[in-house]
């Protein structure tokens, strides 16, 4: 068994990976900044874990662990190359962890895509978990009812989130890989937008046994190769006779244009249907018996941080949904208002990162159609130098009928809370401090 040191262990990121290695009998360590919900996990697990990055922390004889966010200056990682160890980016553990799945004969199943990858890995790990399949898994949110976001256990099947924001998803091989769609985004990293993108993804198909493709998406047109395909029209599989209610989705699944089952889930909008679509033929393939689990899938309720419940205050309900791309929030809009009705939308956006408010100006404009209200924040940076003429208060003089709140996640609810009604539905909507807003909001009004 291996010992690892993490540095920064708390992120839902880190977290999982640390997670499963406890689970597989390895000894782990760690630091971070500060306590966490996923660091008591990881100690009751048996993990040690110091506050406060120090080179002290640092054993002489573990593998270091650290994700693109760690800086060359960091105190343990400086004392990690002066120990001579090895150092794994976050991406390079996840490989060899997926390579010994395989070796142990697993089928290793990627999730990838620019949005729904954590919704769709979650929802196939789900699925097959509460079927007692006993998956494997490393997925990038937590899961309802499960409560966690990784696992190692005895199952056929090793899930997957698999990142393309550094590059780093050229790295996997994996038995079946899922591309759920391709957009502009990451532009810090994809310094030439789309062709940088596909470029990354055409190696990355290269390493895959299997390839599952969203065939609607404009962007996955733009691949080379042989692929097995999903979508709402001409497709391997494909979603007929959809119908929406106050009670979910219903549609039937073909596959080569022969019935295959029916499905009913509880999330709305046409962006669920296409991450059920995504499952239902990564696990076919996967030669899972869809009929046998079929019925779990009404019973996903989302991953943590995607449009979750977070709290009601004085009639109006506070939502939390990761949503920091146009075609994310748009999609989380949509589905708001089709189950809520329009009117009652009350989003709050906070831009996440300078470089894609900038790349993507034109279209966060276009992303609001279906809110009544829009509030706009300050900028969260990511570590990112600010932009001139980039920021939320611009972004808001130029976003039609939007209106524009400073300062940080207290103060922005302080200023909102005495403008709210009852039957106003909130959503925060960012990757930032947003996930914050219902707590503040909360908060407030009880003081």
């Amino acid at each position: 068994m291996g010992k690892y040191h993490f540095i920064a262990i708390g992120g839902i990121g880190m977290s999982g990976l640390a997670k499963y290695l406890l689970e597989d009998g390895h000894t782990v360590s760690g630091s971070d900044i500060a306590e966490s919900k996923y660091i008591d996990k990881l100690k009751k697990l048996g993990a040690i874990v110091s506050i406060g990055h120090s080179a002290e922390n640092v054993p002489n004889d573990a593998t270091i662990v650290i994700s693109t966010a760690i800086r060359e200056n960091n105190p343990e990682l400086i004392r990690a190359k002066e120990l001579g160890l090895k150092i794994y980016h976050r991406s390079d553990l996840l490989k060899e962890i997926a390579q010994n799945a395989q070796e142990n004969g697993k089928c290793f199943i990627g999730f990838s895509g620019t949005h729904g990858k954590t919704t769709t890995s979650g929802l196939a790990s789900y699925v097959l978990e509460m079927a007692k399949l006993e998956p494997s898994f490393v997925d990038g949110g937590i899961l309802p009812d499960i409560n966690t976001n990784a696992q190692h256990k005895g199952g056929k099947h090793f899930i997957a989130e698999l990142d393309e924001s550094d590059g780093t998803i050229v790295k996997y091989s994996p038995d079946i890989l899922i591309i759920n769609n391709l957009e502009e985004d990451h532009m810090d990293f994809y310094k030439n937008g789309m062709p940088d993108l596909i470029k990354t993804f055409e190696n990355a198909i290269s390493k895959a046994k299997k390839v599952i493709v969203n065939i609607d998406n404009e962007g996955i047109k733009n691949l080379r190769g042989s692929f097995i395909t999903f979508g709402l029209n001409k497709a391997d599989y494909t979603a007929k006779n959809i119908s929406y209610n106050s009670e979910g989705t219903t549609f039937e699944i073909y596959h080569n244009d022969k019935f295959l089952t029916d499905i009913k889930i509880q999330l709305a909008g046409v962006h669920n249907v296409y991450n059920t679509l995504a499952v239902v033929a990564a696990l076919h393939e996967a030669e899972v018996d869809i009929n046998k689990i079929k019925k779990y899938f009404y019973d996903f309720t989302g991953m943590g941080r995607r449009f979750q419940k977070v709290c009601e205050i004085n009639g109006f309900t506070v939502y939390d949904d990761y949503a920091h791309h146009p075609t994310e929030i748009k999609a989380t809009l949509d589905a708001a208002a089709l189950k809520f009705g329009k009117e009652k939308i009350v989003a709050v956006f906070q831009p996440h990162r300078y470089t894609r408010l900038k790349s993507l100006w034109n279209e966060f404009k276009n992303a609001f159609g279906n809110a009544g209200r829009i509030i706009v924040t300050d900028v969260y940076a990511a570590s990112e130098d600010s932009i001139e003429g980039i920021s939320g208060k611009n972004f808001a003089s130029e976003l039609k009928g939007s209106e524009y709140l400073s300062g940080n996640m207290q103060k922005v609810s302080a200023k909102l809370l005495p403008t709210l009604k009852s039957g106003d539905i909130v959503i925060g909507l960012g990757a930032g401090t947003i996930t914050a807003l219902g707590k503040e909001l909360e908060k407030i009004s009880l003081s």
